[in-house]
């Protein structure tokens, strides 16, 4: 293994290990994770790991410090809003929102936040809602608020032309291929013109619709090109001038995958709402989230319900009720998780010791090794092991990729190995990583094949999600993802790649007298068995 982790450090050494932070990976990961000897954890795109000295500056800040609820005038209550308030900015910056143009809105999680667009969004019979088929479910049920509203919903492929990346620093519709699905609409109605033939085009310059897609997919890792916010906003996705079309375009960005290593700079591309959940980035706290928006796109929400804390004045007995002006405060139902917030700090220090473009090279150099050591695997009868998902071979060595890898194991014989028995058996190898479909139905539909008669066949077969039934009639329903974070190392990389070759690669057995056998019912590697 030495000789290959040279060969590694000769590659990308400049990349890996944060050479000019105070300290390197690996004196971090012995230090700081004690608890993670022995283990190989690959699942950071579904939780960051929390490092032992954030924890022990947050017990040491909670137990020196008195925060009181922020709803009151006493000390503790000011103390309270003061790092509510500091957190706020800290939130913006992270994201290079000026606090000028955009406030943050703190909730329980990017799922809390993309609710709350989706029930206040100022929806009508003109509105639609249109999103990106490689979207988490929680963005997908945002149409069920539109849908209700008697919007129309449209689900969109978009591809980007490879050939003009060169022109990025101008946007051009010219950039993205753009195919539509089909329109989804409730009820009898005629189909509104905003969403017909694909068209960003609406029939009343004040009506609004709302636009919606993942910095980066969860489910493949694909980066999506954030010059979409302009060219949506200003109509011209689909190449029409913007003089001609009406309505307004509003752009929702899910960061939540995407904002461990690389937030959307809203300075660049100003998107109305970004979602962000923190433990994605630092692993604690859980349940906090935010809601990144734009002053103008904050002023048409439509919240119904108030609380504590969103009124300025309100009559039990009466029908009046007179909401707060202060945009936090009227979209923040109740007590916000105020000691949670008081600790985001504490994560944030490790993120701005390192620096987000520090992490985005370390982990991409990690993923970009084990992908072309991935599709370097054979079986001995020279055929493919791993399948991979969501990235061309063209761009396998491409440092700015992903640090998340989706794929499948097949065997010698080209069926498939399901993904649930590859977690079993690396949960044996102490290697943490996620399989199934990570709640993107549409990119998993999109990568597997899968068609909409497989997919409600395999529901009527029996098959929800998280079950073991991973592949049926010969295709899978899901998929295997490993994804690094800024605490993993090559060690961990390396152990995978050996628990893949040792458990899955069929190799020649050969015989005392020195000729191969041929295995066909029994195939045993290393300490692997499968049947």
């Amino acid at each position: 293994m030495e000789q290959s982790r040279e060969e590694f450090l000769e590659q990308f050494g400049g990349d890996y290990g944060y050479p000019d932070a105070p300290r390197g990976v690996d004196q971090m990961r012995a230090a700081d994770f004690k608890r993670l000897q022995g283990t190989v954890y690959l699942d950071h795109a579904g939780a960051a790991l929390y490092s032992e000295p954030q924890m022990a500056d947050v017990v040491k800040d909670l137990t020196s410090n008195f925060y009181g609820n922020p709803h009151s005038q006493s000390d503790s209550s000011m103390a309270a809003t003061d790092q509510v308030t500091a957190a706020r900015h800290q939130v913006l910056k992270y994201f290079n929102a000026s606090p000028r143009d955009y406030k943050c809105i703190f909730t329980s999680g990017a799922t809390a936040a993309l609710k709350l667009v989706g029930e206040c969004f100022p929806w009508s019979r003109e509105s639609c809602y249109m999103y990106t088929m490689e979207n988490h479910n929680s963005v997908l049920g945002i149409r069920e608020y539109a849908l209700s509203k008697g919007a129309t919903a449209l689900a969109v492929d978009i591809e980007e032309d490879k050939g003009l990346e060169k022109n990025h620093g101008s946007p051009s519709s010219g950039l993205f291929k753009i195919s539509r699905h089909s329109n989804q609409r409730r009820g009898g109605d005629v189909l509104s013109q905003n969403c017909q033939n694909g068209s960003l085009s609406t029939v009343s310059e004040n009506n609004w619709n709302l636009f919606a897609f993942p910095s980066e997919c969860n489910f493949s890792g694909q980066k999506f090109n954030l010059n979409l916010v302009k060219l949506i906003k200003e109509g011209n996705l689909v190449g029409l001038p913007s003089q001609q079309q009406q309505g307004q375009w509003m752009v929702l960005i899910d960061a939540a995958k995407g904002c461990a290593t690389e937030p959307p700079n809203l300075d660049v591309y100003p998107a109305d709402f970004v979602v962000c959940s923190f433990y994605k980035i630092f692993g604690y706290p859980t349940g906090l989230g935010a809601l990144i928006i734009k002053n103008e796109a904050a002023s048409l929400l439509n919240k119904t319900y108030f609380s504590g804390g969103t009124v300025a004045a309100s009559i039990a007995d009466i029908d009046f009720v007179q909401k707060r002006k202060n945009i936090e405060q009227v979209l923040e139902d109740g007590t916000i998780s105020f000691l949670s917030i008081a600790s985001l700090r504490h994560g944030f220090k490790i993120i701005e010791m390192l620096t987000t473009s520090a992490i985005a090279r370390h982990t991409s150099s990690l993923a970009t090794y084990v992908r072309k050591k991935m599709l370097d695997m054979k079986h001995r009868n020279k055929k493919n092991v791993c399948i991979i998902y969501g990235l061309e071979p063209s761009k396998v060595a491409d440092l700015k990729t992903s640090p998340t890898i989706t794929f499948n194991l097949k065997r010698e014989d080209g069926t498939w190995f399901g993904y649930r028995e590859v977690e079993k058996l690396a949960s044996l190898s102490g290697i943490h990583l996620r399989t199934g479909c990570f709640c993107n139905p549409g990119a998993c539909a999109k990568y597997l094949g899968l068609s909409h008669s497989d997919l409600v066949s395999n529901f009527e077969a029996g098959h929800v999600c998280w079950d073991d039934n991973d592949v049926i009639k010969g295709k899978p329903t899901g998929a295997v993802r490993i994804s690094f974070g800024y605490i993993s190392t090559y060690q961990d990389a390396e152990e995978f790649l050996k628990f893949l070759q040792s458990c899955f690669v069929s190799k020649p057995i050969a015989s005392s007298n020195g000729h191969a056998l041929s295995m066909n019912t029994l195939n045993l590697v290393g300490n692997c068995f499968m049947i």
